[in-house]
């Protein structure tokens, strides 16, 4: 009837039985009582032009169980600031608008960036690093839940699913993450996790052996979800990457911070879709072929503080065993589809792969000629000790912004 597989590592919640979402926001409205629940969204200006995002307002507007939302908008003047706050007025919730790139909060970015404690590099990053900050400094929030603002197949079931674990004071659940299939217009999708995340995984444990951490990561059906939840209390000491090792690098977090027992994965959606990267094979900063490399780079770090050693040697041999490990994965994912009437393109997947094969190399020159690189920003417990009243003057920023 229903998949209740347990993979032993993440306990999963699987979506069976359909509750409706009613049923499912009748008891939040009851758990928020006493936790608030509060959703950050980081968004691009440009993103309030596309039709993702309205549906995303319009779904939220029936979301009253959340207490309040936090905006990060990025690349914004302030003719677009006030733009978007009369787009996101019409939200019934107590909503703040981070305006990253007015004077107020980039005067604090400058004051962090003088004590070396800012963010390197702008981004999706570094828009979620200063939310957690605002929502720290508002002190009114229990549960956080993050997602991203293109998700073209969005309801407010998906937000549902994904607070409730977090929120429920019966279950143990300190953090949540998303998972769902990556499947529309009748093809597979998902193609950093199914032909680089998937492989790599399997690979270093043929390569470099067994490690909890990789058998950790392998038990989350969609690690680089970019929806996730968890109890406010353990945002203080959480750090965020500031490269597109984002997802990678906030499970690691969780693996530092957290036992296994409070962490859990959720089945949100039975359809998902968002905007699509391109492969960008021509320039490796962009597009899949940055990503790729990130995450290999939060890999190879975590990795190394774990105790394991890596030489040229390795990575080529890591190499080879990646690349030899998603061609079977190809056959699987296309068999797989072929069964359930869905198109792949097999020579572009092929493609994919020669491209993520070479960036695990090139990740893995680029950490050993600079093994003491980090992109993660300083949590906020540092900062807050660096800057006692850095909290406060965001706080001041914000509110000040609401008046332009």
């Amino acid at each position: 009837m229903g998949d209740f597989h347990q993979n032993g590592s993440v306990a999963t919640l699987h979506n069976l039985s359909k509750m409706p979402v009613d049923d499912i926001e009748n008891q939040l409205r009851s758990f928020a009582q006493n936790r608030k629940i509060t959703l950050i969204l980081p968004s691009l200006f440009s993103e309030l032009q596309t039709p993702a995002l309205a549906g995303i307002v319009d779904e939220l507007c029936n979301a009253d169980y959340i207490s309040n939302i936090v905006i990060g908008l990025d690349q914004a003047n302030e003719e677009e600031f006030k733009f978007a706050k009369q787009y996101f007025s019409i939200l019934p919730q107590n909503h703040d608008i981070l305006w990253n790139d007015g004077p107020r909060l980039r005067a604090i970015h400058d004051r962090l960036a003088d004590a070396d404690i800012a963010p390197k590099e702008a981004g999706k990053g570094r828009n979620v690093w200063y939310c957690i900050g605002y929502t720290l400094a508002s002190q009114n929030s229990d549960v956080v839940a993050l997602h991203d603002c293109d998700i073209v197949t969005y309801k407010r079931e998906m937000l549902a699913r994904l607070v409730y674990p977090v929120a429920n004071p019966n279950f143990p659940y300190q953090f949540c993450k998303g998972y769902y299939p990556r499947i529309a217009d009748g093809k597979l999708n998902g193609r950093v996790t199914r032909l680089l995340v998937t492989p790599l995984l399997l690979a270093l444990q043929k390569t470099c052996g067994h490690n909890d951490y990789v058998e950790y990561l392998q038990g989350f059906r969609y690690p680089l979800a970019g929806e996730f939840a968890m109890r406010t209390s353990i945002l203080p000491n959480m750090r965020i990457p500031s490269d597109w090792g984002l997802e990678i690098g906030v499970l690691s977090e969780v693996w530092r911070n957290l036992n296994r027992n409070s962490v859990c994965q959720v089945d949100i959606s039975d359809a998902y879709d968002h905007k699509h990267q391109p492969l960008s094979k021509e320039d490796a900063n962009k597009g899949l072929s940055r990503m790729s490399a990130d995450i290999a780079k939060a890999l190879f770090r975590k990795l190394a503080t774990d105790g394991v050693t890596f030489s040229n040697e390795r990575f080529r041999t890591l190499k080879a065993t990646y690349y030899r490990t998603a061609l079977d994965l190809i056959e699987m994912y296309y068999n797989d589809a072929i069964f359930n009437g869905l198109h792949v393109d097999r020579h572009t997947e092929e493609e994919a792969v020669e491209l993520f094969a070479a960036n695990i190399v090139e990740a893995g020159h680029t950490f050993l000629e600079n093994p003491m690189e980090t992109p993660f920003i300083p949590n906020w417990s540092r900062v807050q000790s660096a800057d006692p009243d850095i909290l406060p003057d965001i706080l001041s920023a914000v509110n000040a912004d609401k008046k332009v």
